[in-house]
């Protein structure tokens, strides 16, 4: 098994939050809320609870493909192969999370994380307790099947939430141009936070803001976000937050009137309605950059 990283930086994650608290509260900055921070604890921890079962399960459904299905066998003792996984990781988390905004069914886990109105250290830690077990994993699935030891994949992906750690925060500016370009910074990711209709469904990086430029989902952060979703939850309970959406599309499918209204309301972007009462990231940016009529 490999060694559980996340678990070993807790210490890190508690300091650094009371730290960035402590430098918040004497700078007397709105980028804290005493409720909201314990709420981001809490689904943290609920996220490393619900951790021990689904991800020892995806672990070994990722061995079994190595096992039975690789095609090469990379060598771990070789520092290439780490370089192969690092961008193997970071490409399949792009994918990932970019559906995770385009696929309600995925969005509905994802959308823990995005519920803050806050934006700082705590909401990185702001996690769900669903997206193992509702298949997140499968963005996953090839390097195995390439050759990759499940080892390997699961310190590449642990490596990659690390790093995403420290961008969650409002203290650090925008960062050496150079870096910007190649890496994502909390410039880059607190516009991915941003609830701006302008800023909705961008920078979907993990550690290389290199993808969202590749495929056209970069967009440089203009003016501060209004972070959150479009629609705020208004509650600090997290058990309420972990399932909201999930809630919200049971009742929606249950009120479909067709199978391919309810096939929509599970798999079409989150904001799809049948009737036109709700609008997509994509409705609401085409409407956003529609010419006033004169």
């Amino acid at each position: 098994m490999a060694p559980n990283l996340i678990l070993y930086a807790v210490p890190f994650f508690v300091l650094t939050v009371i730290l960035e608290a402590i430098f918040i509260t004497r700078e007397q900055k709105d980028y804290l809320e005493v409720k909201d921070t314990f709420t981001s604890i809490a689904l943290g921890l609920g996220n490393l609870l619900s951790g021990l079962i689904s991800k020892t399960a995806i672990a070994f459904i990722f061995l079994y493909l190595y096992e039975n299905f690789h095609v090469f066998t990379l060598d771990g003792s070789a520092w290439w192969m780490w370089v192969l996984a690092f961008f193997a990781d970071d490409f399949s988390y792009y994918w990932f999370h970019r559906e995770a905004h385009l696929i309600r069914y995925f969005w509905a886990s994802h959308k823990v994380h995005h519920s803050s109105e806050k934006y700082n250290l705590a909401t990185a830690l702001r996690q769900t307790w669903t997206g193992n077990i509702s298949g997140s994993f499968i963005f996953y699935l090839w390097m195995p099947i390439v050759g990759f030891h499940p080892i390997v994949v699961v310190i590449m992906q642990q490596i990659s939430l690390l790093y995403q750690y420290w961008i969650h925060t409002e203290t650090i500016g925008k960062m050496w141009k150079p870096f910007e370009f190649i890496f994502n910074t909390p410039s880059h990711h607190r516009v991915h936070h941003g609830s701006d209709v302008k800023y909705l469904d961008k920078n979907y990086a993990g550690i290389l803001i290199i993808w969202d430029r590749m495929f056209g989902t970069f967009i440089d952060e203009d003016e501060r976000p209004t972070y959150g979703l479009t629609n705020n939850l208004k509650t600090y309970n997290p058990v309420k937050i972990a399932f909201s959406e999930w809630v919200d599309i049971a009742k929606d499918v249950w009120k479909a009137g067709s199978l391919k209204n309810a096939f929509n309301y599970i798999f079409a972007p989150p904001g799809w309605s049948h009737d036109g009462s709700r609008k997509t990231a994509k409705q609401m940016q085409e409407e956003f950059l529609k010419p006033e009529p004169k």
